[in-house]
């Protein structure tokens, strides 16, 4: 069994499959090493062979969680690093290795996985999107703040702007004027996010007309699923890629 670790600067998302198989055996995303050694821990019958992960923490922070896992589970944890080209797509920064290693494995994992052009919409804590030729370049993208950002960003600085997760999920019910600050808070910054991807669709069809593919990823790709139609979802696109930058040997 392998286990797969795709870790952000909040959360880390995890998850076990088999070799060979894409079949995933236990998974989560927990907010600390700790819940994730004992999350893994606490799961009877895994027999794990072999660790890989992707990091956009700190050198030292990334080390600290493979020692972790080193010492409850006995593993040597494989960690992807940035590339100028990997799997036939090339990295469209110009300092290659500032692009960040979730959204490069994702872009890398999206355009192996049809071999045509592509674009990428990541929607999490951030939004980005990337556009992939088919012949491989990578053309760049875009990032914008995601649901998180906004909505914490306006109860920051705006003193009346105070609601809790229960009204925030209760406002996406509809897209009508808000009649509450919750309301008018989650739908308008819905609405700007899905006004985004509706953007990159009209530059991504500039570039190829009708010839590329949609893959939509990240924890609220949801919010832009109507307005992406015949997008790829793909909730796990990072660990694609991650597979490819640390094969088993």
């Amino acid at each position: 069994m392998i286990l797969e670790l795709d870790c952000g600067n909040s959360f880390i998302k995890w998850r076990v499959i088999r070799r060979g198989l894409p079949v995933v055996v236990a998974g989560g995303v927990v907010d600390s090493d700790e819940k994730l050694v004992d999350a893994i821990a606490s799961i009877p019958g895994l027999s794990l062979r072999h660790s890989r992960m992707v990091s956009v923490r700190n050198e030292e922070e990334t080390q600290k969680l493979a020692l972790a896992i080193t010492e409850s589970f006995g593993l040597q944890t494989q960690c992807a690093s940035s590339a100028r080209v990997l799997a036939g797509v090339r990295n469209g920064y110009e300092a290659y290795e500032r692009l960040g290693l979730d959204r490069w494995l994702a872009l890398v994992g999206a355009y192996a996985t049809v071999g045509r052009s592509c674009l990428v919409l990541d929607l999490g804590t951030a939004v980005t999107s990337d556009f992939v030729d088919a012949q491989g370049e990578h053309l760049g993208g875009f990032i914008c703040p995601g649901m998180p950002l906004m909505r914490g960003q306006l109860k920051t600085h705006t003193r009346r702007i105070r609601y809790d997760d229960a009204a925030a999920e209760e406002a996406h019910s509809s897209f009508a004027p808000g009649r509450s600050t919750a309301e008018a808070v989650e739908r308008g910054c819905t609405l700007m996010l899905r006004g985004f991807a509706v953007s990159q669709l009209e530059l991504a069809h500039q570039y190829w007309g009708d010839d590329f593919v949609v893959f939509v990823t990240g924890g609220d790709a949801d919010l832009v699923k109507d307005v992406t139609p015949g997008a790829k979802l793909v909730p796990d696109l990072v660990f694609v890629g991650l597979a490819l930058a640390c094969p088993l040997l």
